[in-house]
């Protein structure tokens, strides 16, 4: 962890960002957003709290509660599948991470981003961090929420378009997963304009599918 993410700040007037799902080609991307204030940074980091990557699956389940507990405030967002395909990734994410921070309780001083492109439809001040889920306690909280949400959506989306393994990749470009794209075609919750190098009839959808 970087000694001092918050650029000099009080962390309860800054909040941490993270998204899930960006590289995904099911289903909506997911962002966290997420204040810390002082006095639980040492129990979080005593816990392990750190990029979601890192963290087992039942690792990060144990540490949801905690963080929301612990956690001043915290929400989540997201962009849909439709918004990624007609508006491009970049944008759906930025929309998804303001979406989480706009359900904060007040808005924060400053914006601390994972990753080195900034949120351009934030107004107010803002810095990113290279590897902050890894670095910064408050954007690995958000990590943690988001991929936590967006697992637990895609697994019970995985039981109305059962034959693509979602469960288990969580819709990203596996093997598996790109095999039943070219079995079965693209669910309406396929990210069309991904799938071009993947399903020569992307605009197609599955038949039967709800």
């Amino acid at each position: 962890m970087l000694t001092d993410p918050w650029q000099g700040r009080d962390p309860l007037a800054c909040a941490g960002v993270d998204e899930v799902g960006r590289g995904s080609m099911f289903g909506p991307v997911i962002a966290g957003a997420v204040v810390l204030g002082q006095p639980c940074l040492a129990p979080l980091a005593a816990v392990g709290l750190t990029d979601s990557k890192k963290l087992t699956a039942r690792r990060r389940a144990d540490l949801v509660p905690t963080i929301q507990n612990l956690a001043e405030a915290w929400a989540l967002g997201q962009a849909s599948a439709a918004e990624i395909d007609r508006h491009g990734i970049r944008v759906a994410t930025e929309w998804a991470m303001l979406r989480a921070v706009q359900k904060l309780p007040r808005p924060p001083q400053l914006l601390l981003v994972d990753g080195v492109l900034p949120l351009r439809c934030w107004s107010g001040e803002q810095v990113t961090l290279v590897r902050g889920d890894s670095h910064c306690l408050a954007i690995a909280a958000a990590s943690v929420l988001a991929k936590q949400a967006r697992d637990g959506l895609i697994g019970e989306l995985a039981k109305s378009y059962p034959g693509y393994g979602l469960e288990r990749h969580a819709g990203y470009g596996t093997a598996q997963h790109r095999q039943a794209l070219q079995d079965l075609g693209p669910t309406p919750l396929h990210r069309l304009s991904f799938l071009s190098r993947v399903v020569p009839c992307a605009p197609g959808t599955r038949a039967g599918s709800p």
